[in-house]
């Protein structure tokens, strides 16, 4: 039967179908959706992990085990999970083990653009690249058999374009086969200096064969045409060039390492002219102008962003599809905004109001930097907002300390919080640390994590205790607040800011799309009371804008939910109640 999937969804119909019995992840836009659809499968045992770096590690025992295990992550989890990574490459597997990389092209919901293929350059293991949601559930199924026939983790790469693009699907039977038998082998997986040494020459014998391998799978194919020009490219980008140069002669890589060299040079051998399409760096560029072959790419092509049919056409071509759509001439921009009630709103409102310097995180709260809020100075990476703040206020002294705050989420925390949260207490720090705790893990779709006391299919489990957790650091001052009432929350800040030792305040407030149950009040706007200040803007919420021909303020009521948080900053009791 086909039917039509998303990539992730073809991803996870391919590892049911290979036999997978474990699959782990930390959410992660644009890989969120392949294991909570392996969830669904009741052969397959699923789970949301901390982090990426726990989600391998297990991923990692679970194949050692004997399980054909699946772990699933965005381009830079696998920067968390790199030191895991790099050693499993020397151990090897038991059990087929894939690790699915889902990069982030043109940066849609990322902080970098980074082309994770160079991991596998360095730690010297097998990259698949489909091109379309059947490739997906394809190149799956033989990621896992490639990983047990050469003993080896194996990367299968995929972005956000593929992730989250439907095609056609052809859904196969499950191949149950079993669990392998475990031997206790401690040069093999114990990596002792004197054992990894002895690993390391596997691996490279490994590639040695992988090499090889990638001369003669279908995995790499030719497809011929007109052979004045040569095109040799892989994933998504193959569609594009397809779609808009069908006449010219292709070489498809489905393995992007090791490349088939080969095969390689007799394609350019036959062409007039070879060019590389590919998406971010010149990973198989390099490679060919190393062999001493002619090839073209990054001097047509650009490093930055999304590739799309009508820059391939009009730079290799002169050409467009015949029903181009440009959809980036035709859709205005709309930037993010936080939703109407959302917790956040309030704390950074505060926090600029308060002019206070903010080291930000990874989550919905991120928007918080966004006009008209402008509430954060600094984010770098999951995690990060604890250990910047702790970095600045040993630069800067006290006094800088007591308008600094580092701000990140319940489910941030839990990834890779905690750790920095220890170091401040470790080396006599006191900065102030905002957890804001809206039971979810809300960027990336409401998946649960340890603190919302439900696993990934929804079953109740043992619920982290957030202040018994942050007590047994070592904080001593700790105060949970509503984030939609201002002057708490102002009150708090300013108290723990004056302390000289560290404190965490935790802003616990559900995200407002959990629930959304119709508001016992609704507000409008008094126009004798209103002057027009615009304060009430300053929140960002759509559920209240200016009519400027009125010079007033109006409610949306298709939009607002009524959290209160407007009549709070109106100083002229404009917004009121609305009775009856």
């Amino acid at each position: 039967m086909k039917r039509l999937m998303i990539g992730n969804e073809a991803i996870a119909r391919g590892a049911y179908e290979a036999g997978a019995t474990v699959a782990t992840a930390y959410p992660g836009t644009p890989s969120t959706e392949i294991v909570s659809n392996l969830a669904k499968f009741d052969q397959i045992y699923a789970e949301w992990a901390p982090n990426e770096k726990v989600a391998l590690e297990v991923a990692i025992g679970a194949s050692f085990g004997g399980a054909r295990t699946l772990v699933a992550m965005k381009h830079v989890g696998v920067n968390v999970a790199a030191d895991p990574l790099y050693t499993v490459s020397y151990t090897g597997i038991n059990g087929g083990l894939v690790l699915v990389s889902a990069d982030d092209p043109g940066m849609h919901s990322s902080q970098n653009e980074q082309d994770n293929r160079g991991y596998a350059l360095f730690a010297k293991f097998p990259v698949l690249e489909p091109g379309d949601s059947q490739e997906a559930k394809d190149f799956t199924r033989m990621a896992f058999a490639i990983s047990e026939e050469f003993d080896t983790p194996v990367m299968l790469r995929v972005t956000t374009r593929l992730s989250h693009s439907q095609t056609l699907v052809e859904e196969g039977e499950r191949q149950e086969v079993g669990i392998k038998e475990y031997k206790k082998d401690a040069p093999k997986y114990v990596m002792l200096p004197g054992y990894a040494r002895g690993r390391h020459v596997e691996v490279e014998k490994q590639m040695v064969r992988l090499k090889e391998y990638a001369e003669s799978t279908p995995l790499n194919h030719i497809e011929w045409g007109e052979r004045s020009l040569g095109i040799i490219t892989s994933g998504v980008a193959y569609q594009y060039v397809k779609e808009v140069l069908p006449q010219v002669s292709v070489l498809k890589l489905g393995m992007v390492n090791p490349l088939p060299e080969k095969l390689i040079r007799s394609f350019a051998a036959q062409v007039d002219r070879l060019v590389v399409v590919e998406e971010l760096e010149p990973v198989i560029e390099q490679q060919i102008k190393a062999w001493g072959i002619n090839v073209q790419g990054k001097e047509i092509f650009t490093l930055l962003g999304e590739y799309s049919p009508e820059m391939i056409g009009e730079r290799l071509g002169d050409e467009k599809p015949l029903q181009a759509i440009e959809l980036d001439s035709q859709i205005p921009p709309r930037p993010p905004l936080m939703c109407p009630g959302c917790p956040h709103r309030g704390v950074f409102y505060t926090l600029r109001r308060m002019r206070l310097t903010v080291m930000g995180d990874i989550g919905c709260y991120t928007l918080g930097a966004l006009s008209p809020l402008e509430g954060i100075d600094a984010c770098v990476c999951m995690g990060a907002s604890i250990g910047m703040a702790m970095g600045m206020e040993k630069a800067r002294g006290q006094e800088f300390a007591n308008k600094l705050v580092a701000v990140i989420g319940d489910s941030t925390f839990v990834h890779s919080g905690i750790t920095p949260l220890i170091d401040i207490v470790y080396n006599q720090g006191t900065s102030t640390v905002l957890i804001l705790d809206n039971d979810t893990t809300a960027m990336t779709g409401h998946q649960h994590h340890p603190a919302t006391g439900y696993t990934i299919t929804d079953e109740p489990t043992t619920k982290l205790d957030l202040p018994a957790l942050v007590r047994a650091i070592g904080i001593k001052n700790i105060r949970v607040v509503d984030p939609l009432n201002l002057a708490e929350l102002e009150q708090a800040l300013k108290e723990e800011l004056n302390r000289r030792e560290p404190s965490v305040i935790i802003a616990k407030r559900p995200c407002a799309l959990l629930n959304r149950t119709k508001a016992e009040v609704s507000y409008y706007v008094d126009p004798e009371a209103c002057t027009g200040c615009k304060q009430c803007i300053k929140i960002g919420c759509t559920g209240v804008y200016f009519q400027e021909e009125e010079n007033k303020a109006a409610m949306n009521p298709n939009t607002c939910v009524a959290c209160g948080l407007c009549p709070q900053v109106c100083k002229f009791d404009a917004i009121k109640v609305m009775e009856g």
